[in-house]
C-alpha cells in the first residue's frame, strides 16, 4: 500500500515539473487569448490540476486496487480525501486524463527515464486486451490489436518492447501490434537512437542481418545460440552479462503483476495507452529495482607470484572461505581438502579462475570436485549461483 508521505513526494516532483515546462511555454509560445474567429477563448484554471490528474494516475500502479474505479472511489475520494480536497467525480476524471498525455509523455522521457550506460537489456512482452475466446467481439480495438504467439502462446493485443540498463532503469519502449517480431527494423529504428555500447539479449534476437546492421552502428549485439547452432567463442564477460538478464524479466514481472499493465478493462483507447505511461511512470517511483552488479575478471596468470605476502593458493584460499560459510567446514579435514584444491586451481589453470568481485568461478568444476567432499562442493556451487 502506498503511504500518503509517498503521494507527496511524487506530488512535488511532478508539480514542480509541471510549473517550469508552463513557465518555459509561457515565454516561447505566447498564445493570443483571441483566436482567428475573434472569438475570445478562456484559460481558466479546472478544478483539479495537471499536477492532481497525473499524480493519482501514476499512484493506482502500486499495487492494492485491481480497478482504477475502485481505487478512485475507495482511496482518492475515501482514505486520501485530505490529499485531494477537490476531487472531481469519477465519470469526469476519467474524461480529464486525456489532457495529461502530453505533460506524461515528457515527463517520462525528461524525468522518468533513464540514460543509456553502455550496458543494455532488451525484451519484450505481450499486452493483450481481452481473451482469445472473445477476440473477435472486442470493439475498442477492432482495427488495432493483433494475434501474435509469444513462449506464453498465443494472445490478441500488443507487444510492449523494453530497454533497461544495468541499473535497472527504463531507457525507452515501443508498442507494437502482438504479430510484430522483436527483430523488426522499425522497433530497432527507434532504439538505436538512444543506444550504444552492448546490448543483451535472448535468443529469439538471433538474426544475422540485424547484428551486422547494430554493429556498423557500433551497437554489439549478444546473445545466447540456440541447440542446432554451432559453438562460437565468447568472452566471458559477455557470458556473464547474459545470465543478468533477469533485471529486465523482473522489470516486466513488476509492471504486470505490481502496475496493473495488462488488464481487460479498456472502454477507450486513449485510456489504455495513459495505462501504459502512467505505470512506465510509475516504476521510476519504485523503491526496489532490480539492478546488475558490476563484474570485474582478472587473469590470475598476470598475478605475481606473491600479493601482498600471499601466495596464489592462499588467495583463493581466501576468497573460498569468504563465499561460504566456513563454520560448518571447522575441521581439519575439510580444511585440508579446500587446501588442496585451491592448490589444484592455481597450478593447473592459472587463467581459467576469473574473478567476480569476491567469487572465484573455476573452470574445470569436476576437477576441482575431485579434492573437494560433496556437501562442501555442493553447497559451495549454490553460493555461488546463488542471486
Amino acid at each position: 500500500m502506498i503511504t500518503k508521505d509517498k503521494v507527496i513526494e511524487i506530488f512535488c516532483i511532478i508539480d514542480e515539473f509541471d510549473k517550469n515546462l508552463s513557465r518555459e511555454l509561457s515565454k516561447n509560445l505566447r498564445l493570443p487569448s483571441v483566436g482567428k474567429d475573434g472569438i475570445r477563448h478562456r484559460n481558466r484554471p479546472g478544478r483539479m490540476s495537471e499536477s492532481e490528474i497525473m499524480t493519482v494516475l501514476v499512484c493506482y500502479h502500486f499495487g492494492r486496487y485491481r480497478t482504477f474505479k475502485d481505487y478512485y472511489l475507495n482511496c482518492i475520494k475515501g482514505s486520501m480525501k485530505d490529499c485531494f480536497p477537490d476531487a472531481v467525480s469519477y465519470n469526469r476524471f476519467v474524461e480529464l486524463t486525456p489532457r495529461v498525455f502530453l505533460l506524461m509523455m515528457l515527463f517520462m522521457k525528461l524525468y522518468a527515464f533513464g540514460k543509456c550506460t553502455g550496458i543494455t537489456f532488451v525484451d519484450s512482452t505481450m499486452i493483450p486486451v481481452c481473451h482469445n475466446v472473445r477476440r473477435y467481439m472486442n470493439k475498442v480495438f477492432a482495427g488495432l490489436a493483433r494475434d501474435g504467439k509469444g513462449t506464453m502462446g498465443w494472445c490478441h493485443g500488443f507487444k510492449l518492447h523494453l530497454l533497461c540498463n544495468d541499473s535497472g532503469e527504463i531507457i525507452t519502449f515501443c508498442l507494437t501490434g502482438a504479430n510484430v517480431d522483436d527483430r523488426d527494423r522499425r522497433v530497432w529504428s527507434v532504439f538505436t537512437k538512444l543506444l550504444y555500447g552492448k546490448v543483451f539479449a535472448d535468443r529469439g534476437y538471433i538474426k544475422k542481418e540485424l547484428f551486422e546492421t547494430l554493429f556498423d552502428q557500433g551497437i554489439h549485439l549478444v546473445h545466447g545460440l540456440k541447440a542446432n547452432m554451432k559453438n562460437r567463442l565468447m568472452p566471458l564477460w559477455d557470458k556473464i552479462m547474459l545470465r543478468k538478464r533477469y533485471v529486465i524479466e523482473c522489470i516486466n514481472e513488476l509492471l504486470k503483476n505490481k502496475a496493473n499493465i495488462v488488464h481487460s478493462r479498456h472502454r477507450s483507447v486513449h485510456n489504455f495507452i495513459m495505462n501504459i505511461c502512467s505505470a512506465l511512470t510509475a516504476y521510476c517511483f519504485f523503491e526496489n529495482k532490480p539492478e546488475a552488479l558490476p563484474v570485474q575478471v582478472e587473469n590470475i596468470r598476470n598475478w605475481p607470484s606473491s600479493r601482498h605476502g600471499l601466495s596464489r593458493t592462499r588467495v583463493i584460499m581466501l576468497i573460498i572461505v569468504n563465499r561460504i560459510q566456513f563454520s560448518h567446514y571447522s575441521s581439519f579435514c575439510q580444511w585440508k581438502e579446500v587446501r588442496r584444491g585451491a592448490h589444484f586451481l592455481s597450478r593447473r589453470n592459472p587463467d581459467n579462475i576469473p574473478l567476480q568481485g569476491d567469487i572465484v568461478i573455476p573452470a574445470d568444476f569436476g576437477a576441482f570436485a575431485e579434492f573437494i567432499s560433496r556437501k562442501a562442493f555442493a553447497i559451495l556451487v549454490s553460493n555461488w549461483f546463488s542471486p
